[in-house]
This record gives structure tokens, sequence and C-alpha cells, in this order.
């Protein structure tokens, strides 16, 4: 999932501050723009993990956009942090499915070409999380 991160920019007093604004209470900062980027990736998986922890939803990421006009930001730099949210979503289940042999060939090209994917279990599990978001 990509959260948008609002980055304030720091001088030679101040760090390079971030805040997370699909998740309440996440910020951090850093002594430049690319170790402020770093530190949220921190804060956004340690918020995470505390939410999983206590049984509650994962937030779901809103757009850049949706933020960018919110007059609070005015003057952030803004960047995205890929966060693979299935790995606080609970133990991993087997489950036994049935798939038209064409579309689970079509998924394993997808999958072989886009590493990232790093297996059928996590195409399906992303696929279904993307359905779940905008259904």
């Amino acid at each position: 999932m990509l959260y948008p991160i609002a980055i304030s920019p720091g001088d030679e007093q101040h760090a390079w501050g971030v805040e997370v604004p699909d998740i309440l209470g996440c910020f951090s900062a850093g002594d430049n723009l690319d170790d402020a980027m770093a530190m949220a990736r921190e804060a956004i998986e340690g918020h995470l993990e505390l939410l999983a922890e206590e049984g509650a939803q994962i937030p779901e990421a809103s757009s850049v956009t949706t933020h960018a006009s919110n007059p609070d930001y005015a003057g952030c730099t803004w960047a995205v942090v890929d966060i693979d949210v299935t790995r606080y979503m609970g133990k991993a289940e087997k489950l036994n499915i049935t798939l038209p042999g064409h579309l689970l060939a079509r998924i394993d090209a997808y999958v072989k070409a886009h590493p990232e994917q790093k297996s059928r279990s996590g195409f399906l599990a992303a696929a279904a999380l993307k359905a779940l978001q905008h259904g």
C-alpha cells in the first residue's frame, strides 16, 4: 500500500518533519530529506505493528492528491512509502481455490515480471486488498 507522507523542510536548527496523514499520530523526523523518508518507513511499520497487536484495523492509504489540498500541509514536500500491509493482517492461512488455467497462467506471468509480488499468494492478496479498498 502506498502511504503518502508530508515532509516539512528542516534547517540548521530543526530536523525535517514527517507526518503520515492516513495513520493517526504517525510522525517522524530526519536530519535531511533522505533520512526523513527512511525514518517515515520505520514510523509507519512501527504503528502498523502496534495496531496489529491490538487487533485494530490497518488504515487504508489515500492518494497524495487527497491530502495535498489540505492547508495544514501547505509548503510540504510529498512522497509515498510502499508498505506491504499483509504482514500486519494476521497469520497466513492455507486455502484451496480453483481458477481457470488461462487466468492462472496470466497471474504466474505477471508475478514473474513483477518480483515485488513474490508469489501467486502475494498477488492474490494484493488484488483482494485493492478490490476491498475501492469497493
